[in-house]
């Protein structure tokens, strides 16, 4: 029996990013990993200090993203670390730590096109809030994404504004809306982040969120499990109060994630579902899985219940 083909073109059951972005370059793509100082407005004291509740950015910083580095050194281990086994692989520098639109635009520039200046480079992933993006920058970065590939990520985490509130965010879900779709006007790739199972949200506020998020131009989508990491406030909240956190097991997560998935707009590519911080700092949930572990799981699920990313969506 002939495997179906979906809306997005190949019989894989959700509209999946190592594909669409395999056929976007022609070859493989590697991002690699930049930390280019910044801080941010929920660090600094201009939005909130302490930073959101559950960050450490430790649990996602590669070894060679050292700040004594330039950002030309770090793009030049970092492409040195993955081209010793794929010769022909291109590059995307991946400005990651913090917030990286939080500085003048005559220095956002400079690091950007810095990083540009590498032969291997063939792009930009720049991460970032919503509520640290202006008109200015946002025509910079559309002029830019003319010449070389460019994905704003943005930082949403939850639909709920008393979530964002909860979680000291210091911006509320309206920006976010705003920020998605100003990139998208621009034609600026755009990657809406969002954390499943925040505190407070229940189960149905989660599967909300899909039919919302749906309803945004949003390009690319990042979901990963809420993961109580060392050194955030958010452990701390977790050992005085663990009733209010419902950790999902991954059997339960696999099987959220398919329901999420039935309600998504079909046109919005999936990068990932999980994220996994290193075990020395990982303090809950423990599932052991790896990303390639899990999206074989969710997969298999897809396919035991004969659905596919889309399937409930409705405009």
């Amino acid at each position: 029996m002939q495997n179906k083909v979906y809306s997005w073109g190949h019989d894989r059951r959700y509209n999946d990013f190592p594909t669409y972005f395999r056929e976007r370059f022609s070859g493989r793509v590697q991002k690699v990993s930049i930390d280019a100082g910044f801080t941010c407005p929920n660090r600094d004291g201009s939005k909130g200090v302490g930073g959101c509740s559950y960050c450490n950015n430790k649990t996602f910083k590669p070894t060679y993203c050292n700040l004594e580095n330039s950002v030309s050194k770090q793009v030049e281990q970092g492409v040195a670390f993955f081209a010793r086994k794929y010769k022909t692989m291109r590059f995307l520098a991946y400005f990651q730590a913090y917030t990286n639109t939080y500085a003048p635009l005559a220095d956002l520039k400079r690091l950007y096109e810095e990083a540009l200046n590498h032969p291997k480079i063939v792009g930009l992933v720049i991460s970032t809030r919503p509520d640290c993006l202006n008109d200015e920058l946002l025509d910079y970065l559309a002029e830019l994404s003319r010449k070389v590939y460019v994905m704003v990520e943005l930082g949403v985490e939850s639909h709920l504004d008393r979530t964002l509130k909860s979680i000291n965010r210091g911006h509320t879900f309206t920006d976010a809306a705003w920020a998605i779709k100003e990139t998208a006007k621009r034609g600026i790739n755009n990657c809406a982040h969002m954390i499943l199972g925040l505190p407070g949200e229940s189960r149905q506020e989660v599967l909300d969120q899909a039919k919302v998020i749906s309803q945004l131009p949003v390009k690319n989508l990042k979901l990963h499990q809420l993961q109580i990491h060392k050194g955030t406030l958010l452990e701390k909240q977790f050992d005085e109060n663990p009733d209010n956190f419902h950790l999902y097991t991954a059997e339960d997560y696999i099987d959220l994630v398919v329901d999420y998935l039935e309600l998504l707009n079909p046109e919005i590519i999936v990068e990932r579902f999980i994220s996994q911080a290193p075990p020395e700092m990982l303090i809950a949930p423990k599932w052991g899985l790896k990303n390639f572990e899990f999206v074989a799981k969710v997969e298999k699920r897809l396919k035991e219940r004969d659905t596919w990313q889309g399937r409930k969506y409705k405009k």
